[in-house]
């Protein structure tokens, strides 16, 4: 199964990942999965770096390796697919995720209960 990881998640990964439920770890620790980590959630960690409301530091390369995990680049289908999305969610970083979840058909591992709204497969 294709699995996009929401950014939060990815940090609790590195960080916390006590905070992460036993059947995401499952999820994410099974090797017959496929993880992604949109360039969405990289921008976003580096623009909130970059103002100081995060204090990370990571080797971007070893921390995918870790986690056996791919960086889903932002396409323009995912981009188009904005326009049509509801405005449930304010959150600009989170509504790109979910239309790129929706436009690749992949499931999104998140905590977000405001994802629950989109017609996207949570897990």
């Amino acid at each position: 199964m294709h699995i996009l990881v929401d950014t939060h998640i990815f940090l609790w990964l590195m960080y916390s990942p006590t905070k992460i439920d036993k059947k995401h770890l499952e999820i994410l620790s099974d090797t017959k999965n496929f993880l992604y980590l949109s360039s969405i959630s990289l921008a976003e960690i580096m623009i909130k770096k970059s103002i100081g409301k995060l204090d990370v530091e990571f080797d971007l390369d070893y921390v995918l390796d870790m986690f056996d995990m791919k960086i889903l680049d932002f396409d323009a289908a995912s981009a188009l697919n904005l326009a049509i999305l509801p405005m449930y969610h304010r959150d600009p970083f989170d509504r790109m995720i979910i239309s790129q979840a929706i436009s690749n058909r992949y499931k999104v591992i998140t905590n977000d209960k405001k994802f629950l709204k989109y017609n996207c497969d949570l897990l």
